[in-house]
């Protein structure tokens, strides 16, 4: 495996610079992080994860989608498209890694969402293996492996030695335009950190939180439960939980009167809002617990029925982080999971 001095970041990130874009995260005043652009003397952060996470680089909170301009009885359709720009993600964690993948699986498949897939062909992404997790993550509870993370390509930090390894026709293409930087390496510092790592995990606080009784085959049971009313009832429908969620890809489509014609785009929505969905004769889910519901059924039931058995969550920990009245989907899965 290709190994390099850490001291050599800032090498590192203006190589990489040299013929794409890059963003990775980067601390800020209020002791958080947020992928960033890069730029000489910007400093890559060691904080866990971003506050928010990275799909906005391919489902971006708003996002315009055609013009028209009217004249009298016509109408010209404008598309407003441009050439997407070459661009690397470095530093994404293991979670928000998977989170593509569901992503892909919504937006990739049939009809295929062009304005998706266009950035995700135009991206690269470079994860980074976690050593730090937080009490708040329970990735491991899906499936994933922070040690590991998926990617186009995949960077591990052990002691003063930042290793790299490519997965992908895109990932091996950027590794060999920075492989000036490396050497081959001994991994034996790199696996004990590994083996480090996943002993903190193993001792998280929700290290052993299961998905045992959730799943497609469990629809009807849950749906019907008697504790989405107690569970729902102290939530504000503020749609935190939803703006901070990897997974959530509910949007709304709206045009806007520019003054010189129409404007027509796309922003995030929320299934915790009272119009979410609305139609001409009104919400089809008129209360807050059918709202609540709504939301973790799709994690939990709806999604992994649909999707041989793959969840709808990758356990992040944000929703737990971000939460006002700290109700979350581990909250849900506990009281649901109690017969």
């Amino acid at each position: 495996m290709l190994m390099m001095s850490t001291d050599k970041l800032d090498e590192l990130f203006a190589l990489i610079a040299k013929n794409q874009t890059l963003y990775l995260p980067v601390d800020t005043k209020d002791a958080t992080a947020e992928f960033t652009k890069w730029t000489e003397g910007v400093k890559y952060s060691n904080a866990l994860n971003t506050v928010r996470s990275a799909k906005d680089f391919f489902f971006p909170q708003t996002e315009d989608l055609v013009d028209f301009k009217m004249s009298g009885k016509n109408i010209e359709i404008i598309d407003i498209r441009k050439e997407a720009e070459d661009f690397v993600l470095f530093g994404v964690r293991a979670c928000d890694a998977k989170s593509f993948e569901i992503l892909d699986s919504v937006y990739l498949t049939e009809p295929v969402d062009s304005y998706y897939k266009t950035r995700r062909d135009h991206g690269t992404v470079v994860t980074m293996a976690c050593t730090r997790p937080s009490e708040t993550c329970f990735c491991g509870a899906f499936g994933i492996d922070a040690t590991a993370p998926k990617g186009d390509a995949c960077c591990y930090i052990a002691g003063d030695k930042l290793y790299i390894e490519a997965f992908t026709d895109k990932g091996r293409a950027l590794v060999d335009s920075v492989s000036s930087l490396f050497t081959e390496g001994d991994t034996a510092e790199l696996e004990a950190t590994k083996a480090k790592t996943k002993k903190i995990l193993a001792q998280l606080p929700l290290a052993n939180l299961s998905t045992e009784a959730f799943g497609g085959d469990k629809l009807t049971e849950l749906f019907n439960s008697d504790k989405w009313g107690e569970l729902s009832e102290s939530c504000l429908a503020c749609g935190t939980c939803t703006f901070v969620c990897p997974t959530c890809q509910c949007y709304d489509i709206k045009d806007f009167d520019t003054g010189h014609g129409i404007k027509r785009y796309r922003c995030w929505d929320s299934c915790m809002y009272s119009d979410f969905t609305k139609m001409a004769h009104g919400n089809p889910r008129l209360t807050q617990l059918e709202r609540f519901r709504q939301r973790f059924m799709h994690k939990l039931v709806y999604y992994p029925s649909n999707n041989n058995g793959e969840f709808g969550c990758v356990g992040c920990g944000r929703c737990l982080s971000k939460c006002p009245i700290s109700m979350n989907i581990v909250k849900v899965m506990k009281a649901l999971e109690v017969k």
